[in-house]
């Protein structure tokens, strides 16, 4: 009777082995960066588009149209028009599971990117063919280079008059310092622009403007060399593409997969995502190069997506999601194993078993209750305070997953309350604001003062719109003169007496680490040459 039992249990454990791994092989989970206003968030609602998530451009699940892209949410990003905050979207095409992180393009919400980036397989990044390569784009691929994430480039707004695209292919390679490769090819440009030609399967597709639909009708004819290409797109700019092609086959040579999936090569594709054109290209293309979910590094071992027990990590909190309910909602990615709703995990910092009765997959601002997830996926949690950026969750193990650090801010402001009634609120309101990772609050004591840091000024913009909205606590902020926020290891009698010394610097972050504010680079300098002892780390990945 025991043998059978054994039997059936490795016959379970065998099932559930084969089902993770083609779990694993149906998701693609990948971020899109770009600089404000290349059309990010556009193209994203076009892949929803594509994937059948929504029908219409800018639809909700009501079908009335709004303004405002699917993916922005907020209510101050609708009215600004720039996506602060990062969405998570999944939709289904061609067999495939897709995850898409639509995060923010402004420079004052890059940290939220950078984490996000923690969080994913691989990267789409969109570059406006008017602009080329900007300050902010330049600043994300760096992150993607430390990660050796790999990227795909999308040029964006091809219809436009904008540069030449030999220009911003060169400008490519040369400010973000990768080697591309052009997948598909404009036929003229601005006004004149006529469609694509597909380098990798030798097809052209005609241009056919269609801002809210998918167009069914998409003329492909299957070789550069039919005379009816001369028909269809006149013959000067026939004769000008058989040259560009010969250009490129001769100059960049063949694509290696090997090569972007190492993020040493990125293909190239060119399109409007506003008439949703070039987008089927690139998500099938996308589909089938890009990496499926990929192990990750733990403060003990490298954990692989195919592991037999879950683990996963909290890359980003978010306070009320829904205004009509005030909840918080942490996003867990999933790193191995199965995630089970009503399941106990282990949580590694607070050394307690938790779980999970009402777990969601999102679009957008519309949640769906899910039974289980894979790695790759991205799960919504609702939180009562439990959780940090950072934290690991996992089937008993202890280990942290590292490479999710906070940074030294920019900025340092004072938070003044200008109602003490609702003192309360305002404490509510800026803890979990700041849970979200976009600012940092630190805390000196006597008096309880409270700093916000940031690296941008529109994110206390941002904080002081959803204090008031949200918490119904107004404040002001206070410009406070402090170079860089330093967290203090080392050895304890160093640090006391060092802190007896710098008191009116000294503040502790929401962990109750030591940070010390330098007021500028000279004093900071000077305070690291006379304190030896004293380790000042301008992240947090010291925690790890």
């Amino acid at each position: 009777m025991a043998f059978i039992f054994l039997v059936i249990a490795k016959h379970k454990y065998y099932l559930r082995t084969v089902n993770l791994k083609s779990e694993i092989l149906k998701r693609k989970t990948f971020a899109i960066i770009s600089h404000p206003d290349a059309g990010k968030t556009t193209l994203t609602e076009k892949f929803l588009l594509f994937g059948g998530a929504i029908q219409t451009a800018g639809a909700v699940k009501s079908n009335k149209i709004k303004k405002a892209a699917t993916s922005d949410f907020m209510e101050i990003e609708k009215q600004r028009g720039i996506s602060v905050a990062t969405s998570v979207m999944t939709f289904e095409y061609n067999g495939k599971l897709v995850n898409i992180l639509d995060t923010p393009g402004h420079k004052d919400f890059a940290e939220d990117t950078y984490r996000t980036l923690t969080a994913v397989d691989s990267v789409i990044l969109v570059i406006d063919c008017v602009k080329g390569v900007e300050e902010q784009t330049e600043r994300l691929m760096e992150v993607c280079r430390m990660r050796q994430t790999p990227v795909i480039v999308f040029i964006n707004k091809v219809d436009r008059d904008g540069r030449d695209p030999f220009d911003l292919i060169d400008e490519l390679e040369q400010k973000l310092n990768i080697k591309v490769r052009p997948m598909s090819w404009p036929i003229n440009g601005g006004r004149e622009f006529k469609g694509v030609y597909k380098i990798y399967d030798k097809s052209i597709n005609l241009f056919e403007a269609n801002k809210t639909k998918i167009s069914k009708d998409m003329v492909s004819i299957d070789d550069l060399s039919d005379p009816i290409l001369d028909e269809i797109v006149g013959e000067k700019n026939a004769t000008q593409l058989r040259q560009d092609v010969e250009l490129i086959e001769g100059v960049y040579g063949d694509f290696k997969v090997e090569e972007y999936l190492e993020g040493r090569e990125a293909p190239v594709f060119f399109g409007s995502a506003l008439n949703n054109f070039g987008i089927k290209e690139l998500l099938e293309k996308f589909l089938e190069i890009a990496p499926f979910p990929q192990g990750r590094q733990s403060s003990e071992r490298k954990v692989e997506p195919d592991e037999n027990k879950f683990s996963g990590f909290i890359f980003k909190i978010h306070a009320n999601l829904d205004p009509r309910h005030r909840d918080r909602i942490a996003f867990l990615r999933v790193c191995s194993g199965e995630f089970e709703r009503n399941k106990f995990f282990h949580h590694v910092r607070l050394h307690k078993n938790m779980k999970f009765a009402s777990p969601f997959t999102f679009m957008a601002d519309s949640k769906e209750l899910l039974e289980n997830a894979f790695a790759g996926d991205v799960v919504g949690l609702y939180d009562t305070g439990n959780f940090k950026i950072g934290d690991t969750l996992t089937e008993g193990e202890d280990f942290m997953y590292k490479g999710i650090p906070s940074f030294s801010p920019e900025i340092f402001k004072e938070l003044i309350n200008l109602d003490p009634m609702k003192s309360k609120q305002l404490e509510k309101g800026i803890e979990q604001l700041t849970d979200e990772g976009v600012a940092q609050l630190y805390r000196q004591e006597p008096g309880n003062r409270k700093f916000i840091g940031t690296v941008g000024e529109l994110q206390f913009e941002v904080i002081q719109y959803r204090l008031e909205n949200e918490y119904n606590a107004k404040c002001r902020f206070e410009a406070r003169n402090f170079h860089k926020a330093c967290w203090m290891t080392g050895d304890a009698d160093a640090i006391v007496e060092f802190c007896k010394f710098r008191q009116k610097n000294i503040v502790k972050d929401k962990d109750d680490n030591l940070v010390f504010l330098a007021e500028t680079s000279w004093i900071l300098n000077t305070a690291i040459q006379q304190n030896p002892k004293i380790e000042f780390h301008t992240t947090s990945e010291f925690k790890v």
